[in-house]
């Protein structure tokens, strides 16, 4: 489906224009997202509160420059293979209400604000007949290992990446709420409510118009310490010049910190390592009160490894 041949969809939204319900990494689903255009999944790196993009990395993405490419890892397989069940959990708990596939959206005036909602919910038709006369909300449904900045079910506290996530889908299909259907550790299943937010919404507007500027006036943003932004950098260049490269010796000053630190930080890290799983001898956690700190795996009843867990929240 072309990006102009989209003004129809059975729920109608108010200030939306349907692109299509397009399968990720085709063509079509490329196109859509390509150019100077700035998706809901983008738009928390556009203001630096992206855990998966750097800001940096986008620029170059916008600018059609190399970035590293998407990387498929279990957490994504596996949040994609349960979106299906954890929605039907949602339809299940509201009756007379349905969440269907939403499909790629742009907003109907500014053609470079683009969504892909995971549902878009709509009354239950009293017969196969009926069209509902327009969508009432949004569907997002997550899975989480821990539940970590996930708050009480029935509370509007979410990740903050998240609820970018989601003012910006409801900015650009003019609907006003988004349910959240989160299962989190396999079991736990919560719901969440975020209202849309005016202020917040013209907050992003105008970052992402920023953004975008920056890229057509070249104006690149400055190397940070997420790890995407290393790949990105080594993803520009192309090929093996056998030449020196004078760089400042404020720079050099820094790079010999830095890896001093690290090898302290390495052998600190080693060290305290060795004392907890001295201390957990064959038990399987180690844990300080309510908090557990580190857990252990075991191949062939040695141990394999030792692992933090990941939030100091996280569930017994």
């Amino acid at each position: 489906m072309s990006l102009s041949d989209t003004d129809y969809h059975p729920y109608p939204v108010p200030e939306g224009v349907l692109i299509g319900h397009l399968t990720p990494g085709t063509a079509a689903w490329e196109e859509a997202r390509a150019g100077l255009s700035i998706t809901a999944t983008e738009i928390a790196a556009v203001v630096g509160l992206s855990p998966w993009m750097s800001r940096f990395t986008l620029w170059h993405k916008k600018a059609g420059l190399p970035t590293p490419p998407f990387e498929m890892d279990p957490a994504i397989e596996w949040g994609n293979r349960l979106e299906d069940a954890v929605a039907q959990k949602w339809e299940d708990e509201h009756p007379g209400q349905l969440a269907a596939p939403a499909g790629t959206w742009r907003h109907r005036e500014r053609e470079w604000q683009r969504a892909t909602p995971d549902r878009l919910i709509y009354p239950q038709p009293a017969s196969e007949f009926e069209i509902p006369d327009t969508a009432t909300g949004l569907l997002e449904v997550k899975t989480s290992p821990f539940g970590e900045e996930w708050g009480p079910s029935g509370s509007d506290m979410i990740p903050v990446h998240y609820r970018c996530q989601v003012m910006w889908q409801m900015d650009t299909l003019g609907l006003r709420r988004t349910h959240f259907a989160v299962l989190i550790s396999g079991h736990d299943y919560r719901e969440y409510v975020v209202e849309y937010d005016p202020d917040d919404a013209r907050l992003l507007r105008d970052a992402a118009e920023r953004f975008l500027d920056d890229v057509r006036q070249v104006n690149r943003p400055p190397i940070d310490g997420a790890t995407d932004t290393y790949r990105t950098i080594r993803a520009q260049a192309d090929g093996l010049e056998d030449r020196d490269v004078e760089i400042p010796a404020e720079l050099v000053a820094r790079w010999d910190a830095a890896y001093a630190d690290m090898a302290r930080a390495s052998a600190d890290l080693t060290q305290v390592r060795g004392e907890v799983l001295d201390l957990i001898g064959n038990a399987k956690r180690a844990v300080c009160g309510e908090r557990r700190i580190a857990y252990r795996t075991v191949r062939d009843g040695a141990t394999y490894s030792l692992n933090p867990y990941t939030s100091k929240d996280a569930a017994a």
